[in-house]
């Protein structure tokens, strides 16, 4: 890697930690503010429990465990206010990244995500909780900022191995952060209380550790990143995407001839980012509610199985996704992806019918879907992301070998921010979906369905590669 590579790397890494440490938290977490709160029935807690409540009513008015059912459905609206307020500021974020440039912004959400922190530390209500969400869905601007820093950096030959390590911090944080949260979820800070005058939240500790990674990480971003936007590199004739034949028999181009085809191209990777995303985030969000409704799992059992999928994750990006994906083309690769999320939701859908009388069947389906799971995460979201990133390349020029700007649209900044965009609406609907299908239907009849859906995206993405190839 490059100096730059690395630097982004790195904060992606104490970015990401800092992401993922909640994590398995979230169903203790509402139960904590529900025994706290609930008496207060003009509380805010109380008033949106009864909303939940009333909602789930209307659809299942006899839901076993119906407690349950409402912290899950909760859950799915905490998951997706973050999501939603990601979805309306990226691409105003992106565009203000091509105008002011990558550092400088970058640096201003991180203030965001700091205040984020020190609000959730001291967030003893549900409704100060919830604004410690919001601020953080605000400001949270990293790694779409990472992937145009590194976009501006690379050559489109070097492209998808370079956002390869976008994935791998992605899966080495979801293997340390989800089981460090939930170790110092269970140790109390030892200050708390009366010794400092004030209460804090349960999960003081795990908040004041993500609190001081990103300090850390603005701090070294401040000194370490320099100032991407406008300083390309020069690309050889020989690095150039080839627009008329793959390089790889049997592979798609990565890139579209015109700047017509290439709008277009993103605005169908922008529909199959949201409509995978909507299914596969509904899935992330209800595995932990399932191993706590079915399995009865605690924070570490939970924290252990989402860090096992980031092991997994982390040995198939850097082993496997990076040397293959120049091979086969990025839509291909995430068109495999796509199967096996659908495999991997079939296991889930069967595990409700097998765990009261063959429970060692169903931690084996279990364990066989945090595999496919891995391989999904390792593959499409890095794989799409590459696929628009390399529609957003300027023209070289042949003569001076510096860049020709084309489309506003292809702008990198404000193109990839409505990538992404796309994909956190996706993630903004898709836990809601998700939780009010698994306590209206149940989790089997929901998994199965998803899996129809996977396989519907997986045939789709095959039809877009095919018509690269005309």
């Amino acid at each position: 890697m490059g100096k730059v590579e690395t630097v982004v790397f790195l904060s992606l890494i104490l970015d990401l930690f800092a992401f993922t440490i909640p994590l398995p938290l979230f169903p203790r977490l509402i139960e904590w503010y529900t025994k706290r709160e609930t008496s207060d029935a003009n509380g805010f807690l109380s008033r949106t429990l009864w909303l939940v409540s009333s909602v789930r009513g209307i659809f299942y008015k006899s839901a076993r465990n119906s407690e349950k059912w409402d912290v899950v459905l909760l859950g799915g609206l905490m998951g997706s206010a973050f999501s939603t307020l990601q979805f309306v500021v990226s691409p105003h974020i992106g565009s203000l990244s091509d105008t002011y440039g990558r550092k400088r912004v970058l640096l201003v959400t991180m203030i965001g995500n700091i205040l984020s922190a020190v609000v959730w530390i001291q967030s003893t209500t549900f409704a100060s909780y919830m604004l410690s969400r919001v601020i953080g869905g605000l400001s949270e601007g990293n790694v779409q900022l990472a992937i145009a820093i590194l976009s501006d950096v690379t050559t489109p030959t070097n492209r998808a191995k370079a956002l390869a390590y976008v994935g791998i911090a992605f899966a080495i944080c979801f293997c340390i952060g989800p089981p460090i949260g939930a170790y110092f979820a269970s140790r109390p800070v030892p200050l708390a209380g009366a010794s400092i005058g004030m209460e804090l939240n349960i999960y003081a500790t795990p908040a004041i550790l993500t609190l001081i990674l990103l300090v850390a990480e603005t701090l070294f971003l401040m000194i370490a990143l320099p100032e991407t936007r406008g300083k390309r590199p020069i690309v050889a004739q020989s690095d150039q995407p080839k627009e008329s034949a793959p390089s790889v028999k049997g592979s798609a181009p990565s890139r579209a001839g015109t700047v017509e085809k290439r709008i277009s191209l993103l605005k169908t990777l922008r529909k199959l980012h949201f409509l995978f995303l909507g299914v596969f985030s509904g899935v992330e969000f209800t595995l932990t509610f399932l191993t706590f409704d079915l399995l009865d799992w605690d924070n570490k059992q939970n924290g252990a199985f989402l860090g096992s999928i980031g092991i997994v994750s982390a040995l198939l990006q850097g082993g496997y996704v990076r040397r293959a994906i120049p091979k086969i083309g990025e839509g291909t690769m995430a068109r495999r992806g796509i199967s096996s999320c659908a495999l991997g939701l079939i296991f889930l859908a069967a595990i409700p019918q097998v765990v009261s009388t063959r429970p060692s069947i169903a931690l084996r389906l279990l364990q066989g879907a945090a595999v496919c799971m891995a391989f999904t995460s390792a593959t499409v979201v890095n794989s799409l992301t590459t696929y628009a990133s390399l529609q957003c390349d300027e023209s070289v020029d042949e003569n001076t070998g510096k860049a020709i700007s084309e489309h506003p649209q292809l702008a990198k900044g404000k193109a990839l921010g409505q990538f992404r965009s796309s994909g956190q609406l996706g993630r903004a609907l898709g836990p809601l979906l998700a939780c009010a299908s698994y306590w209206t239907f149940g989790p089997s009849l929901t998994y199965a369905v998803g899996a129809v859906a996977m396989f519907v995206l997986s045939t789709s993405m095959k039809s877009v590669t095919l018509s690269q190839r005309k």
